[in-house]
């Protein structure tokens, strides 16, 4: 289905105190994105793209792999 909001992508790594399992599932319009970027609080947590697939509720999802977080200038 063209449009569809369904996650694709799962974020591992990084701060499970700061992502929730939730978040970690995403929607991503271009898979071909070599990196991904969420805000969470005062930071950017930054995901790079890895060859990985897993199984979420029989959907596979790309995996994006935890780099770095960067902190929001003021």
């Amino acid at each position: 289905m063209a449009g569809d909001d369904n996650p694709n992508v799962f974020l591992r790594g990084g701060s499970t105190s700061a992502i929730a399992e939730v978040q970690r599932l995403r929607h991503v319009p271009d898979l071909t994105v070599s990196t991904v970027k969420i805000l969470v609080g005062n930071r950017y947590e930054h995901f790079e793209a890895s060859s990985d697939t897993t199984l979420v509720d029989d959907r596979e999802l790309r995996v994006f792999e935890w780099s770095r977080c960067t902190y929001v200038a003021e």
